[in-house]
């Protein structure tokens, strides 16, 4: 899908003290566009220099008054929700996927916003999880409320495939499940995901439709992640397997004291969520063979995981 070229726009975007919603806000700014970022009560994300050059408002997207109130006075023409539950819990996943982001939309609709654009992942393809049920769920009434609206789901952020830099650099072994081949994935960078997502505005290709996308191809494996990150660390490969079936056996001891603690509940679904991640790709699942394809998995962008360890070692 190619850009293309829009006037300034006023564009609301919620979720902007959060990865993704910074590099968003940002490339709005530079882009031209009018933008009201949506914070938290007593954040600190005004300060966050992505956010400079947008105007900061807060309030709690639990309070849909409010929020109503701050898009009547905003007016804006398109708003972008890069909200998501942190945990992924299934009380988390409930309020903010499903709940929060059905409060921005009505607010959106009473304020008159014509298009609505949604960050959610390319994961609910396959819903197993929690989170992934909340994110369809209020896909299904965005598209169903009557607004233009656009759904992009990408594939693994940056961020997630960098948890084991530090391992690494300190002469520690990749850790990998099972063989390391069992998933595959298009990373996609903050910045190109942003420009992505600004590119939908005013965009007859993004109108009312669902769209996946990834990073600058090829599809790489866990093991392949260990070894670029190696080899950018200037450190031998080297590699400890876990199996996933850790996290069967966790989510199955755990389960059994679900039905009295939600304590026990919510780690039962983090190891779940584990499980998931281990075992399933994050690629366009093919509709005919119900397989993870990559050749159908579009890509976007420049910045290659490559640039981005190198940056990540360079920074120490």
């Amino acid at each position: 899908m190619d850009a293309s070229p829009t006037l300034p726009r006023r564009v609301f975007v919620a979720g902007a003290s959060g990865t993704i919603g910074r590099a968003v806000a940002a490339r709005l700014v530079a882009d031209g566009h009018a933008v009201t970022v949506l914070l938290r009560p007593g954040s600190a994300g005004a300060a966050l220099p992505e956010l400079a050059g947008a105007v900061a408002v807060y309030a709690g997207l639990d309070n849909p008054a409010v929020l109503t109130q701050m898009l009547a006075a905003a007016r804006p023409d398109i708003v972008i929700s890069c909200i998501a539950s942190r945990s992924g819990a299934p009380k988390d996943a409930q309020a903010i996927d499903f709940a929060a982001n059905l409060a921005l939309l009505d607010a959106a609709q009473r304020a008159g916003v014509v298009h609505f654009i949604l960050l959610s992942a390319i994961c609910v393809q396959k819903p197993l999880l929690a989170f992934q049920h909340a994110k369809l769920a209020f896909e299904a009434r965005l598209a169903a409320s009557g607004i233009t609206y656009t759904i992009v789901r990408p594939t693994a952020f940056f961020k997630s495939l960098s948890g084991q830099v530090k391992r690494v650099r300190a002469g520690k072994p990749f850790l990998i499940f099972g063989d390391g081949n069992l998933t595959r994935c298009k990373p996609i960078s903050n910045g190109d995901l942003a420009r992505f997502i600004a590119g939908c505005i005013d965009n007859p290709e993004a109108s009312r439709r669902v769209l996946p996308i990834g990073g600058p191809g090829p599809a790489i494996s866990l093991r392949e992640q260990g070894e670029l990150l190696c080899e950018v660390a200037g450190k031998p490969p080297r590699f400890k397997s876990v199996s996933p079936k850790l996290f069967s056996y966790a989510e199955r001891v755990l389960a059994l004291g679900a039905g009295v603690s939600g304590w026990f509940a919510e780690k039962a679904e983090y190891a779940r969520i584990a499980r998931y991640y281990a075992t399933e790709s994050m690629l366009v699942l093919d509709p005919v063979t119900g397989e993870y394809a990559a050749d159908l998995t579009p890509e976007y962008g420049n910045e290659t995981l490559r640039d981005h360890y190198a940056r990540l070692i360079a920074e120490g």
